[in-house]
C-alpha cells in the first residue's frame, strides 16, 4: 500500500529554512538545492528566509581586548521555482536562488580588526531536467548562469601595513553544470538523491586601493567557487510519517582571492579567503496530522574546520535545530518556521610579516536565528 503523504505539505519547510543559510558551510546559503525537480506534477514555489545573526567578540589582550558588537549583518535570501512535467518519463524545473553571500562589518570600535569588512551577493538561474527510466530510478542534470559581486575592506592593526587596504570585484557572470541519479521506491515514500554541482569559475574585473587610493585597477581576479555534493534522502517509518536527512560536502579549500597588488605584497599563496572543505549533515522527522496540515522538525551540525579561522567568518562549526509546520489548501501549500542555530567558537588569525600567525580576536557564544516562509502553488 502506498504511503499517503504530502512531501511538500510536510517539507517546504526545509526547502524555505534551507535557504537562510543559518547552517551553511562556508559561503553557502541556499545550498544549492534542486529537490524542486522531484515534486509531483506541475508547482510554482517562492521561498524566502531572514537570519538574525549574533556574533560579538573582543580583540586579544595584546590588543587591548576592546569588543566587537556583532559584526555579522542581517541578511534577506529568496529563492524561486517552477517545476513541469513533460511526459514520457521528463521533467523539467527553473530555479532562481542566492547560493552563496557574506555580510561580515567590524565595528572600529576595537584595534585588531576595527573597519573589517566583507560584503558577497548575487544569484543563480539553474536549468535542470529530469528522466525517469521507470519509477524506482532517474537520472538529472542542468546548467547553471550565477552572477556574483564583492567587496573586502581590511582595517586594523592585525594587519600591519595592509590597514586600510579594499578591494571591489565587479559583477561578473559565468556557467557551472551539475548531474545527479537517484532511487525511488513509491510505496514507502523513500528516495535517495545524489547530485554533484560543478566549480564556477568567475573573472571579476578588479580595483585595489589603500585608504582610499587606487593603487590598482584594470586587473582581472579569478575565483573559482566550490564543487560540491549534494545527498538527500528520506522515507516513509510510519504512516504519514517522513524521516528525512539532507548531506552536503562542499570544497572550498580551491576557493582562493588573490587580486594582484594583494598577491604582490603579501607571502605567496595568501588568500583574502581562507574556507576548509567541509560537510554539513541534517537530519528531521515530518508528520502530517491531516489532509491540511503538517509539521517537521530537524536537527544539523558541521564540525569544525582543521585550518585557521579568517576574520572574514569568525565562526567555527554549527549546530541548530529547526521546528516548522504547514497548512495545504489542495492548491496551495504554506509553509514557515524557525532555526535556532549555535555559532562554534572561534578565534580569527591574521599573519605577521614572518610568515607566522597569530590569534587577534576571540569570538564565543554566539548564535544566529532564521525564519523562513514558502508558498507552493500546484496547476
Amino acid at each position: 500500500m502506498k504511503l499517503q503523504f504530502g512531501a511538500t505539505s510536510a517539507l517546504a519547510l526545509a526547502s524555505a529554512l534551507l535557504a537562510t543559510g543559518a547552517g551553511a558551510v562556508g559561503l553557502d546559503r541556499s545550498n544549492q538545492d534542486i529537490t524542486a525537480i522531484f515534486e509531483e506534477g506541475n508547482v510554482l514555489e517562492l521561498s524566502f528566509g531572514k537570519v538574525f545573526p549574533e556574533l560579538s567578540g573582543k580583540d586579544v589582550a595584546v590588543f587591548g581586548g576592546g569588543e566587537y558588537d556583532n559584526v555579522g549583518e542581517d541578511f534577506l535570501n529568496v529563492s524561486t521555482s517552477a517545476k513541469m512535467d513533460f511526459g514520457n518519463g521528463f521533467s523539467g524545473a527553473v530555479i532562481i536562488d542566492q547560493p552563496f553571500g557574506a555580510d561580515i562589518d567590524y565595528p572600529t570600535t576595537a584595534i585588531a580588526l576595527g573597519g573589517t569588512m566583507a560584503q558577497l551577493e548575487g544569484h543563480t538561474i539553474t536549468a535542470v531536467g529530469r528522466y525517469q527510466f521507470n519509477e524506482n530510478v532517474s537520472v538529472h542534470a542542468g546548467v547553471r548562469r550565477q552572477t556574483l559581486q564583492g567587496d573586502i575592506t581590511l582595517s586594523g592593526a592585525a594587519y600591519g601595513p595592509l590597514s586600510g587596504y579594499s578591494v571591489a570585484l565587479e559583477e561578473n557572470d559565468a556557467t557551472g553544470y551539475l548531474v545527479g541519479v537517484a532511487y525511488e521506491i513509491p510505496e514507502i515514500a523513500l528516495r535517495a538523491a545524489l547530485t554533484y554541482n560543478s566549480a564556477i569559475e568567475h573573472d571579476f574585473d578588479t580595483t585595489e586601493a589603500i585608504s582610499g587610493t587606487v593603487v590598482s585597477t584594470g586587473t582581472t581576479t579569478t575565483v573559482e567557487t566550490p564543487e560540491s555534493w549534494n545527498l538527500d534522502l528520506q522515507t516513509g517509518i510510519a504512516p504519514d510519517t517522513l524521516a528525512f536527512a539532507n548531506i552536503r560536502y562542499a570544497a572550498y579549500e580551491d576557493t582562493k582571492v588573490q587580486p594582484a597588488f594583494f598577491a604582490a605584497n603579501t607571502l605567496p599563496g595568501t588568500s583574502l579567503t581562507n574556507i576548509d572543505d567541509n560537510y554539513q549533515v541534517q537530519v528531521g522527522v515530518g508528520r502530517k496530522f491531516s489532509d491540511m496540515f503538517a509539521a517537521q522538525v530537524a536537527v544539523g551540525f558541521e564540525p569544525e574546520g582543521d585550518d585557521r579561522i579568517s576574520p572574514l567568518d569568525p565562526t567555527d562549526g554549527k549546530r541548530w535545530i529547526s521546528l516548522g509546520g504547514s497548512y495545504n489548501m489542495e492548491t496551495v501549500t504554506l509553509s514557515g518556521g524557525i532555526r535556532y542555530t549555535m555559532l562554534g567558537d572561534a578565534n580569527p588569525e591574521t599573519r605577521n610579516p614572518d610568515g607566522s600567525i597569530s590569534d587577534r580576536a576571540e569570538f564565543s557564544d554566539n548564535s544566529a536565528v532564521a525564519i523562513g516562509m514558502s508558498v507552493a502553488y500546484r496547476f
